[in-house]
């Protein structure tokens, strides 16, 4: 059988790639394990530096695999598909917000359901003028998983998110970068190309700040002021510590790019 999820690497540069067209990258089991594996691999990489998640041919990723479902329905399996199945989402939620690196997604086509799930989890995304975002769980009658009502209430406010989520509204580009869901918009043509310069970019940036300004944005959401000054302090001493920051303050007086070291 052909792989579920594709992986290339150019430089400090890993791009994962759902590759089941076919299906508009559906996402089952499988496809779930492959995507978790390949996320641990790049974050263990101390080569890898900035990750690239996109989905092959159409679409970022339709959500969850309908016809799978379908099967376990007809076997009297679906409690148990659905259980392993967010089981598995989760993973890999957990391994994109987790990364010490920064995550972009570029999204040629849909993102619905889970993929939905899976784009807000990036750091930075990329639409082409095609791309759209779909929760797709109110037509199926699904709960939504892989944390899109923590994500939207966050990103969006909750009244935004309860008009999108129980409404099953779809996002066109234009209006997802309006409401902040997508950075950039950029025409179908060039959209892969645009999407690896962008992870180029973070690549060569501060890792280990990058990492920090992830954790630090994460915990904003649960943390009070104090809490999150002092993790802030923490992170700074830290960089202190270590090569990327002075580094950054040789070349600002210096008046030249930096050149930031692999973190250890």
């Amino acid at each position: 059988m052909p792989p579920n999820v594709r992986v290339e690497r150019r430089g400090a540069v890993e791009e994962i790639r759902l590759a089941r067209p076919d299906r508009l990258n559906a996402l089952d089991v499988p496809t779930f394990r492959e995507l978790r594996a390949a996320l641990q691999s790049a974050a263990l990489d101390r080569e890898v530096r900035g990750v690239l998640l996109t989905g092959e041919g159409r679409a970022f990723s339709a959500g969850g695999d309908v016809a799978a479902m379908d099967e376990a329905r007809k076997a009297g399996e679906l409690p148990r598909l659905f259980h392993e199945l967010t089981g598995e989402q989760e993973q890999s939620v957990r391994e994109i917000v987790g990364m010490r690196k920064p995550v972009v997604a570029a999204l040629p086509g849909v993102a619905a359901g889970g993929g939905f799930s899976l784009a807000l989890a990036a750091d930075w995304r990329i639409g082409s003028e095609e791309a759209s975002f779909v929760p797709a769980f109110p037509g199926l009658g699904a709960v939504p998983d892989g944390g899109l009502t923590y994500f939207l209430p966050h990103y969006l406010g909750i009244g935004l998110a309860q008009e999108i989520l129980l409404t099953n509204a779809r996002l066109p580009a234009a209006r997802a970068r309006e409401l902040g869901l997508l950075h950039e918009i950029v025409p179908s043509a060039e959209l892969s190309s645009r999407a690896w310069a962008r992870a180029a970019e973070f690549a060569a940036g501060p890792t280990f700040a990058h990492g920090w300004m992830k954790r630090l944005m994460l915990s904003a959401f649960s943390s009070s002021l104090e809490s999150q000054m002092m993790l802030e302090r923490r992170g700074a001493v830290e960089a202190a510590r270590g090569a990327e920051l002075p580094e950054g303050i040789a070349a600002f007086r210096e008046k030249r790019r930096a050149t930031f070291p692999p973190p250890p």
